[in-house]
Protein backbone atom coordinates (compact mmCIF):
# COMPACT_ATOMS: atom_id res chain seq x y z
CA UNK A 1 0.00 0.00 0.00
CA UNK A 2 1.59 3.50 -1.19
CA UNK A 3 1.37 6.61 1.85
CA UNK A 4 -0.18 9.75 1.14
CA UNK A 5 2.28 12.13 0.04
CA UNK A 6 4.38 9.70 -1.62
CA UNK A 7 5.48 9.29 -5.59
CA UNK A 8 4.92 6.45 -7.71
CA UNK A 9 4.76 5.20 -11.35
CA UNK A 10 1.41 4.93 -12.63
CA UNK A 11 1.28 3.34 -16.08
CA UNK A 12 0.46 5.43 -18.80
CA UNK A 13 0.26 8.23 -17.02
CA UNK A 14 3.27 8.30 -15.57
CA UNK A 15 4.40 10.13 -12.17
CA UNK A 16 2.08 10.58 -9.71
CA UNK A 17 1.49 11.37 -6.50
CA UNK A 18 -0.78 9.92 -3.40
CA UNK A 19 -2.94 12.80 -2.46
CA UNK A 20 -4.93 10.98 0.04
CA UNK A 21 -6.66 7.68 0.86
CA UNK A 22 -10.56 7.71 1.29
CA UNK A 23 -13.26 5.04 2.03
CA UNK A 24 -16.03 4.43 0.85
CA UNK A 25 -18.61 1.53 -0.18
CA UNK A 26 -16.42 -0.14 -2.11
CA UNK A 27 -13.47 0.38 0.03
CA UNK A 28 -10.47 1.99 0.15
CA UNK A 29 -9.32 4.48 -2.73
CA UNK A 30 -6.35 6.01 -3.62
CA UNK A 31 -6.41 9.48 -4.98
CA UNK A 32 -3.59 10.27 -7.33
CA UNK A 33 -2.35 13.66 -8.61
CA UNK A 34 -0.21 13.27 -11.40
CA UNK A 35 2.86 15.64 -11.59
CA UNK A 36 2.97 16.61 -15.49
CA UNK A 37 -0.91 16.49 -16.34
CA UNK A 38 -3.91 18.59 -14.73
CA UNK A 39 -6.31 16.14 -13.72
CA UNK A 40 -6.99 13.60 -10.64
CA UNK A 41 -7.14 10.28 -10.86
CA UNK A 42 -9.27 7.87 -8.01
CA UNK A 43 -9.00 4.03 -7.92
CA UNK A 44 -9.52 1.23 -5.32
CA UNK A 45 -6.30 0.25 -3.48
CA UNK A 46 -6.78 -3.11 -4.79
CA UNK A 47 -6.35 -2.16 -8.02
CA UNK A 48 -4.61 -5.00 -10.93
CA UNK A 49 -5.64 -2.95 -13.55
CA UNK A 50 -3.09 -0.42 -14.20
CA UNK A 51 0.32 -0.86 -13.04
CA UNK A 52 1.58 1.43 -10.45
CA UNK A 53 4.86 1.29 -8.51
CA UNK A 54 7.33 3.13 -6.12
CA UNK A 55 9.23 5.68 -8.14
CA UNK A 56 13.09 4.98 -8.43
CA UNK A 57 15.11 6.54 -5.83
CA UNK A 58 17.67 9.62 -6.66
CA UNK A 59 20.67 6.75 -6.22
CA UNK A 60 19.18 4.48 -9.05
CA UNK A 61 18.09 7.41 -11.29
CA UNK A 62 21.97 8.61 -11.22
CA UNK A 63 22.98 4.83 -11.71
CA UNK A 64 20.78 4.53 -14.44
CA UNK A 65 22.31 7.43 -16.01
CA UNK A 66 25.77 6.15 -15.84
CA UNK A 67 24.65 2.95 -17.18
CA UNK A 68 23.68 4.69 -20.23
CA UNK A 69 27.10 5.08 -22.35
CA UNK A 70 27.04 0.89 -22.08
CA UNK A 71 23.32 0.47 -23.48
CA UNK A 72 23.38 -0.87 -27.09
CA UNK A 73 20.47 0.29 -28.73
CA UNK A 74 19.81 -1.10 -31.63
CA UNK A 75 17.22 0.85 -34.15
CA UNK A 76 14.28 -1.50 -34.84
CA UNK A 77 12.66 -1.99 -38.24
CA UNK A 78 9.67 -3.62 -39.39
CA UNK A 79 7.52 -2.66 -42.58
CA UNK A 80 4.77 -4.60 -40.95
CA UNK A 81 2.90 -1.30 -38.86
CA UNK A 82 1.36 -4.04 -36.03
CA UNK A 83 4.49 -5.59 -35.77
CA UNK A 84 6.02 -2.54 -35.06
CA UNK A 85 3.45 -1.46 -32.20
CA UNK A 86 3.61 -4.77 -31.28
CA UNK A 87 7.16 -4.50 -30.49
CA UNK A 88 6.75 -1.09 -28.85
CA UNK A 89 4.10 -2.38 -26.83
CA UNK A 90 5.73 -5.18 -25.60
CA UNK A 91 8.97 -2.72 -24.64
CA UNK A 92 6.56 -0.43 -22.68
CA UNK A 93 4.81 -2.98 -20.89
CA UNK A 94 6.83 -3.74 -17.84
CA UNK A 95 7.40 0.79 -17.47
CA UNK A 96 10.91 -0.02 -16.23
CA UNK A 97 13.05 2.47 -16.84
CA UNK A 98 16.16 0.78 -17.74
CA UNK A 99 14.10 -1.09 -20.77
CA UNK A 100 12.73 3.02 -21.21
CA UNK A 101 16.33 4.10 -21.71
CA UNK A 102 17.14 1.75 -24.31
CA UNK A 103 13.72 1.67 -26.04
CA UNK A 104 14.04 5.45 -26.20
CA UNK A 105 18.09 5.60 -27.30
CA UNK A 106 16.99 2.55 -29.68
CA UNK A 107 14.60 4.76 -31.68
CA UNK A 108 16.63 7.41 -31.70
CA UNK A 109 19.18 5.83 -33.31
CA UNK A 110 16.66 5.12 -35.87
CA UNK A 111 16.12 8.33 -36.04
CA UNK A 112 19.69 9.54 -37.00
CA UNK A 113 19.66 6.68 -39.27
CA UNK A 114 16.26 7.69 -41.09
CA UNK A 115 17.67 11.27 -41.40
CA UNK A 116 21.08 10.19 -42.37
CA UNK A 117 19.52 8.14 -45.70
CA UNK A 118 17.66 11.59 -46.31
CA UNK A 119 13.73 9.27 -45.57
CA UNK A 120 11.11 10.30 -43.47
CA UNK A 121 10.52 9.00 -39.59
CA UNK A 122 7.61 7.25 -39.23
CA UNK A 123 4.89 8.46 -37.08
CA UNK A 124 4.72 5.43 -35.33
CA UNK A 125 8.08 5.95 -34.13
CA UNK A 126 7.82 9.56 -33.00
CA UNK A 127 4.63 8.72 -31.09
CA UNK A 128 6.75 5.56 -29.16
CA UNK A 129 9.71 7.73 -28.78
CA UNK A 130 7.79 10.66 -27.12
CA UNK A 131 5.57 8.11 -24.90
CA UNK A 132 8.86 6.49 -23.55
CA UNK A 133 10.90 9.64 -23.42
CA UNK A 134 7.70 11.31 -21.14
CA UNK A 135 7.69 8.32 -19.14
CA UNK A 136 11.17 8.38 -18.68
CA UNK A 137 12.22 11.77 -17.97
CA UNK A 138 9.09 12.36 -16.06
CA UNK A 139 10.34 9.28 -13.44
CA UNK A 140 14.08 10.91 -13.46
CA UNK A 141 12.78 14.44 -13.49
CA UNK A 142 11.17 13.44 -9.82
CA UNK A 143 13.86 11.51 -8.37
CA UNK A 144 16.33 13.76 -9.27
CA UNK A 145 14.06 16.60 -8.35
CA UNK A 146 14.91 18.59 -11.65
CA UNK A 147 12.18 20.21 -13.96
CA UNK A 148 11.47 17.18 -16.42
CA UNK A 149 12.65 19.90 -19.34
CA UNK A 150 16.35 20.18 -17.90
CA UNK A 151 16.27 15.96 -17.58
CA UNK A 152 18.11 15.70 -21.12
CA UNK A 153 20.52 18.59 -20.17
CA UNK A 154 20.79 17.32 -16.94
CA UNK A 155 21.90 13.29 -18.80
CA UNK A 156 24.65 15.24 -20.88
CA UNK A 157 26.16 16.75 -18.33
CA UNK A 158 26.21 13.78 -16.10
CA UNK A 159 27.53 12.21 -19.15
CA UNK A 160 29.93 14.86 -19.74
CA UNK A 161 29.17 15.35 -23.27
CA UNK A 162 25.92 15.86 -25.78
CA UNK A 163 22.85 14.49 -25.05
CA UNK A 164 22.42 10.37 -26.24
CA UNK A 165 18.67 11.34 -26.84
CA UNK A 166 19.12 14.13 -29.44
CA UNK A 167 18.12 17.72 -29.21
Amino acid sequence: MFSVGELIAYGNTGVCRVETLEEDRAGMRYVLKPLYQNCVISLPVESTKVFMRPLISKDEALALIDSIPSVSAEPYHNKVMRQLIDHYEDALRDYDCAGLIELTLSIYAKKKQVEAERRKFGSIDERYMKRAESLLFGELAAALDVPREKVKSYIADRLGGPSPFGE
